[in-house]
């Protein structure tokens, strides 16, 4: 049956707009896609291992032990209460690369788009900040970026993985199928900043070996910076000039902290026979480089951090909660919040009435969200280590540093982990799905609510200190 009035066709730009609209819509409450895509992923690898041929001995994992490690797999954490190499079948292995690898290019696309979205809700100077390529997130730049990030995270993986594998088979007699198997495990482990091994010892067989340690530094640093700023520096390193605030503070912040970290795990360690004291001095140096690198939110250890001084530990404890990049596979409250909250303090201490970064200001709307994701994140530490304080027995070094390790997505631990009663380890799972969604969904938020308010009310200062 026909009409008597024509059809009405949309314009080609109309259906251009409404094809952008739809394709965003589903962005506008980024904290339900985050949570929910990880809360999905860990269930599947619960669910897998819990299987009875996921283990490497008789019957099956409880249903802790398996959602204790697809969490700590899916938020690339590294916390474990049974040893992976041993415990573990290889399909369990299996599944929990799959779920590291899930886990780590699920941040890392999630972070990169989020960044898109909110630099075309903030505008042009957000852009710059937010390192986007584009004015507008249409379908094609979403194909584009997340390529972009694929290939570049399989890329450097492999390289990793070559390396790796030829240092187990020419350096320590492995065969070349073991040899390959533990190089592509400890390069997506790495890149990743998940921190599992398949050692009951971690890396602290290899604490001499600089092959080993510093290509495992190496894609823990790579992959932690986030991936826009790894992009904008392959573009532009030679022009430092024209970084943006993003990438000058993250390289800056980033550069002081693994600096610092080495001198103090230094001055700290060198004299403790259960670290760096029996080792000659230049593997002091490496040793001490490789521990500041990990605490980053790489979660292997060279060394024995339960035989760590307390001033260690405490060192330790900061640097996994301020973690690494944004929008890369690093956990914390990231470096680049950390380092914005130093020049806030910085302007504030000389009296400037804005706070200025190479050149370029930083709205105040970008300062209180750091406020707010460094608070929230104590606050979350507080609570969780009262908790942890009132379930175990353990002295609170101890406590305190696993509650923050987990937080923070890291992965190190005194030891502790497996003797925690059960409640304490559900904490823990709560803790890592938090810590890993946490930060990334409170700061795309904060950036997505932000709206022009059409009047003010009256100025009035209070007294601080």
């Amino acid at each position: 049956m026909s009409s008597d009035h024509p059809r009405t066709v949309p314009a080609p730009s109309v259906r251009r707009r409404a094809s952008r609209s739809a394709a965003t819509r589903g962005f506008r409450h980024p904290g339900q896609v985050i949570a929910g895509s990880f809360a999905a992923a860990v269930a599947v690898g619960t669910a897998l291992l819990s299987l009875p041929i996921a283990t490497a001995g008789p019957g099956r994992a409880d249903l802790l032990t398996a959602l204790f490690h697809a969490t700590s797999a899916v938020c690339v954490t590294g916390l474990v209460t049974v040893d992976t190499g041993t415990y573990w079948s290889g399909f369990g292995q299996a599944v929990i690369l799959g779920c590291i690898q899930a886990g780590g290019l699920g941040i890392a696309t999630l972070a990169t788009l989020f960044a898109l979205l909110v630099s075309r809700r903030l505008g042009l100077r957000a852009r710059l900040v937010a390192q986007a390529e584009t004015k507008a997130l249409s379908a094609a730049d979403v194909r584009r970026v997340v390529a972009r990030v694929v290939v570049f995270v399989v890329a450097a993986e492999a390289v990793v993985a070559v390396v790796l594998a030829l240092r187990f088979a020419l350096g320590y007699g492995q065969s070349w199928s073991s040899a390959a198997y533990h190089g592509v495990f400890h390069a997506i482990s790495a890149f990743n900043n998940a921190g599992f091994g398949l050692r009951a010892d971690s890396l602290v067989r290899y604490v001499a070996d600089p092959w080993i340690s510093l290509t495992i530094c190496t894609a823990v640093i790579v992959g932690g910076l986030g991936f826009p700023v790894v992009f904008e520096l392959a573009r532009e390193w030679r022009t430092p000039r024209t970084w943006s605030v993003l990438t000058r503070i993250t390289v800056v912040v980033t550069a002081l902290l693994l600096l610092v970290g080495t001198l103090v795990f230094l001055f700290a360690e060198a004299g403790n026979p259960g670290t760096l004291g029996p080792l000659g001095a230049g593997t002091k140096v490496l040793a001490a480089f490789t521990a500041a690198v990990m605490p980053r939110t790489a979660g292997f250890n060279n060394l024995d951090v339960g035989a760590y001084q307390p001033e260690t530990l405490l060192l330790t404890d900061a640097l996994m909660f301020i973690g690494g990049g944004s929008a890369g596979t690093a956990g914390g409250i990231k470096v680049t919040t950390f380092g914005l909250l130093a020049y806030v303090l910085w302007a504030e201490m000389r009296g400037d009435p804005d706070v200025e970064v190479g050149r370029r200001q930083v709205p105040a709307s970008n300062q209180r969200q750091a406020l707010a994701v460094a608070l929230l994140g104590l606050g979350v530490v507080a609570v969780a280590t009262f908790a942890m304080e009132a379930l175990t027995d353990f002295t609170f070094d101890q406590v305190l540093f696993e509650t923050v390790s987990a937080f923070a997505t890291v992965g190190l631990s005194t030891g502790i982990t497996a003797d925690l009663p059960a409640p304490a380890q559900f904490l823990l799972v709560l803790l890592m799905f938090i810590g890993r969604i946490g930060p990334l969904t409170l700061a795309s938020g904060l950036a997505l609510r932000e709206r022009a308010r059409r009047h003010s009310l009256p100025e009035e200062r209070t007294i601080v200190g």
